[in-house]
């Protein structure tokens, strides 16, 4: 006999360790050569749980499990990524507390302590991802470092660099003062600050008393201007193009030059030009063959390249020094307040500087043009459609990619250099020795380039060097091309992008997915975005603690509307739990009735009207899930997927059928009796399987317990597959009219405010045989479920008779017997003008200017959404006063 209520915390861990076990999880379980592949989205080794990798990863797995129960050769290929930096930047923080460096180390020995640190506490998301059910096939897991991945970095980038696809050059990076390193632009944190916009005076050469003004926010970089720009087209400069200014305390000459960068309607029109220390500017001075200045150092000092005075200054406090300094000379213009973006380090907080150094770089504009026709051609697709414009507008717009990072931790640069400084890539070190002495004609010594990747470089391989690339593995063959891959949106370029440039290049022109899921954001049950600084972030784990994996996944899966964000509500996870309670109760119900499948039965060939009906209802349930998930209409619909089968397990079998079954529960019609009996138990045993991919822990728990000697366990048992003709048309109509007509009763009931315990006759008038039949055959179902005394048909109706029509026909309710209709009358008056008076309230807050423009758009939205909900109940109670006027 079940408990009499369902304990998580005591079935979860078991139940996934019987998984793991019984290999439920393992691909090639199966002949299938119908495969379903998804890769997951790599997780940081040093990241936990958060409620973007819960509903990522619970959208995956029901897509998995889903697959899985309907044949397929199944494979969710699970692993981590080493995030450089981030690693890198954990380690250096334990050997900080010891007062020590990671140069005090040296390299190899660093490494060492970072392999160490994985070992004892990298990963362990990968233990909170199964908790939340995750069924990956976890012997197969993968990481970015492991050396079959590693064999795939260096053969893409040497292939890559031998076609000229990789090469070396002097660039502006985003350069992290604090971690020495380049960082890519996903890493950069973009902070409003409060700051000034400060206007200097630039004599122009040979022109006393004539100057040019230019606005900064930066004035510490003005030591390495090079050029001032002038819009073309602005008469106000046109006899200055080509002419020189002095760059004040520097005294070096720099020309005037005209370029469309310059906007006129921008402070004086005029912008210095400092190229090795701003990207636009980096673009102006290319054009303008402007000489390229670095005045600073890795620390973000100011270097040799600069008057002595500022030689070793950190940045800010040059700029002190430089403002103060201009200001003497007579060439401070003025000083704004100014509100701007500046440009921050995600992990290090710092700001990050435009810096000029040698990197290696990817050609990403050529290595776009195939997976940019890719989308274009329909090969891969994007649900929801609009992010496919965000993908268009970066990869036609894309910029050579910076690849090598100033890191220790991370895929070294297969490059080697020669005496001469000359470059030799090859995938082993043996391989650049024999290429120098083949070039030098004798043995050389070589050293290999310090640098390491950007982790994205490795990440962009992952669908396929996961399956074994660059051999040719049976596991490749199978499972490449992947099906589809679910990520957010911030992603789209740092990852999604890159795994299509690298797979078309590199499989053969095959896509590496066919679809790219798009999932919303998080946020919290505001709007709020989620930050550790608002204090609004929720833990994945504390909801599964206090409500279940399933009640959360359920929640995730519910609320996965495309293009829609999820507000995270931790009273709609605990109404999930609440319908785990319900199904949980429905099985101990069939269980106390004695619901079994018995031998021979045949769903389809049931006698009675309502389990012909219920048997339909299954039916359709199974296609609207199915269609949902399968993806070939409108892309992936979870939520309309969790909202059928959630619709049909509460309200049409617990709600609807299980009431109407005990009536030959309770019966002497011994056929009906067992009829209805298997027909639960086999209905219950659909919904757990329609369930499954979404809440897998209770229904393999109800799965095992209901019924004896199951043949297999539920994540592995058969999706089901109904005939045709499995709804029937006739009991369909006359179950939705039995519906229709009880609903409608304990419509009116509730409106009119009838006490619940008060049973009040019927009236049915106008009907048609079929209805009247109806009405007698299930009219005792219809009396208990409508809380009904009597029925009278054809009948006069007495004074105080409410009606309404069903399908045609006149159902009154008398019902001045039970209740008193002068007493509810007044009540309904009262709480009418109760209401308006709070509505008053709320349009006065509402109309009031100062609280619409100053609250957060949260706190107004929600007064709204409290008006609205006052409208609708204000007319539902106005309109049963009406009703009540005319009795």
């Amino acid at each position: 006999m079940l408990d009499k209520s369902y304990r998580p915390q005591e079935v979860e861990e078991k139940l996934y360790s019987r998984w793991m076990e019984s290999g439920a999880f393992e691909c090639g379980r199966n002949d299938s050569e119908d495969a379903f592949t998804i890769v997951i989205p790599p997780p940081n080794v040093t990241g936990n749980l958060h409620m973007g990798h819960a509903l990522n990863n619970t959208l995956q797995d029901i897509l998995v499990r889903f697959e899985r129960m309907r044949g397929k050769d199944v494979l969710w290929q699970p692993g981590t990524d080493h995030a450089g930096i981030a690693t890198q930047m954990v380690v250096e923080r334990q050997l900080a507390e010891q007062n020590v460096t990671r140069h005090d180390l040296g390299r190899e020995a660093f490494i060492d302590k970072i392999w160490d640190w994985k070992a004892q506490s990298g990963g362990s998301i990968i233990g909170q991802l199964h908790r939340l059910g995750a069924s990956c096939d976890w012997r197969r897991e993968r990481f970015t470092m492991d050396e079959g991945l590693s064999k795939a970095v260096r053969k893409v980038f040497v292939q890559l660099y031998k076609e000229g696809l990789i090469y070396r050059d002097k660039r502006l990076v985003n350069w992290d003062p604090k971690f020495h390193t380049a960082i890519s632009d996903l890493e950069v944190e973009q902070k409003e600050v409060n700051s000034h916009m400060w206007h200097f005076r630039y004599p122009i050469e040979g022109e006393e008393g004539r100057y040019i003004i230019v606005a900064t926010t930066r004035p510490e970089t003005m030591l390495g201007d090079t050029g001032v720009a002038v819009h073309p087209d602005d008469d106000r400069y046109k006899d200055l193009i080509g002419k020189h200014v002095i760059l004040p305390i520097v005294g070096r000459r720099i020309p005037i030059v005209a370029d469309e960068y310059a906007d006129p309607e921008q402070g004086s029109g005029a912008v210095k030009i400092t190229p090795a220390h701003d990207f636009n500017d980096f673009e102006v001075g290319k054009r303008a063959g402007l000489e390229v200045i670095n005045i600073m150092d890795i620390n973000a000092c100011l270097n040799d390249e600069v008057p002595e005075a500022y030689r070793g200054m950190e940045r800010f406090e040059a700029r002190k020094k430089i403002v103060a300094e201009i200001e003497s000379l007579g060439l401070l213009e003025k000083i704004e307040d100014h509100t701007h973006m500046v440009p921050y380090g995600d992990r290090s907080g710092v700001v990050i500087e435009p810096f000029l150094t040698d990197q290696w770089f990817a050609d990403a504009a050529t290595l776009a043009q195939p997976a940019i026709r890719a989308v274009e051609q329909g090969r891969t697709k994007f649900v929801p459609a609009k992010w496919t414009n965000t993908y268009y507008d970066w990869m036609r717009n894309i910029q050579p990619w910076c690849i090598s990072r100033q890191l220790w931790w991370g895929h070294r640069i297969p490059a080697w250099f020669g005496p001469d400084n000359m470059i030799f890539v090859e995938e082993t070190e043996e391989q650049a020795l024999a290429a120098a002495k083949a070039h030098y004609g004798s043995d050389v010594e070589l050293h290999q380039d310090e640098d390491v990747l950007d982790t994205w470089f490795s990440s962009a391989l992952w669908p396929f060097s996961t399956l074994g690339w660059p051999d040719k593995t049976p596991e490749l063959a199978k499972y490449y091309q992947t099906d589809v891959l679910i990520t957010g949106f911030d992603i789209i370029f740092f990852w999604v992008a890159r795994m299509m440039m690298m797979g078309l290049h590199f499989m053969d022109d095959e896509p590496p997915f066919h679809t790219v899921y798009i999932h919303a954001l998080v946020r919290d049950e505001h709007g709020a975005k989620m930050s550790k600084s608002k204090g609004n972030v929720v833990d994945p784990l504390d909801l599964i603690d206090r409500y279940g994996a399933d009640a959360l996944r359920f929640f995730l899966a519910a609320s996965a509307a495309q293009g829609r964000d999820v507000r995270l509500s931790e009273q709609r996870v605990e109404g999930y739990r609440n319908f785990t309670t319900k199904l949980w109760n429905a099985a101990r119900f069939c269980e106390m009735n004695d619901c079994a499948v018995a031998d021979g039965f045949d769903p389809f060939g049931v006698k009675d009207p309502v389990n012909r009906w219920i048997v339909g209802e299954v039916a359709k349930c199974e296609a609207a899930v199915r269609e949902a998930l399968e993806g070939e209409r409108d892309g992936y619909r979870f939520n309309d997927a969790a909202g059928a089968v959630y619709a049909f397990t509460w309200n049409v079998f617990c709600d609807w059928y299980l009431e109407l079954a005990k009536i030959p529960f309770q019966g002497d019609d011994e056929a009906i009796k067992s009829e209805t009996r298997s027909t639960a138990a086999w209905v219950l045993d659909q919904i757990l399987k329609l369930l499954h991919p979404f809440m897998p822990f209770v229904t393999e728990e109800l799965w095992q317990s209901v019924a004896a000697n199951r043949s297999t366990d539920l994540i592995v048992a058969d999706w089901p597959v109904y005939p045709e003709n499995a709804v029937d048309a006739d009991a369909e109509a006359e179950l939705e009219w039995l519906q229709g007509l009880v609903s409608g009763i304990r419509g009116v009931r509730a409106e009119m405010n009838v006490p619940a315990g008060a049973k009040i006759p019927l009236i049915f008038n106008d009907g048609n045989d079929v209805q009247k039949d109806r009405l007698t055959r299930h009219w005792e179902v219809i009396s208990r479920l409508a809380r009904l005394e009597s029925k009278d048909v054809d009948a006069e109706l007495p004074k105080g008779s409410l009606q309404f029509v069903h399908d045609g026909a006149t159902v009154a309710l008398p019902l001045a017997g039970a209740m008193d209709l002068d007493a509810e009358k007044a009540r309904l008056a009262k709480e009418i003008g109760k209401l308006e008076g709070y509505m008053t309230g709320l349009n006065k807050k509402l109309g009031n200017e100062k609280f619409v423009s100053s609250a957060p758009e949260a706190v107004v939205q929600g007064e709204r959404d409290k008006l609205s909900e006052a409208e609708i109940k204000l007319a539902k109670l106005k309109e049963a006063a009406e009703r009540l006027a005319e009795l």
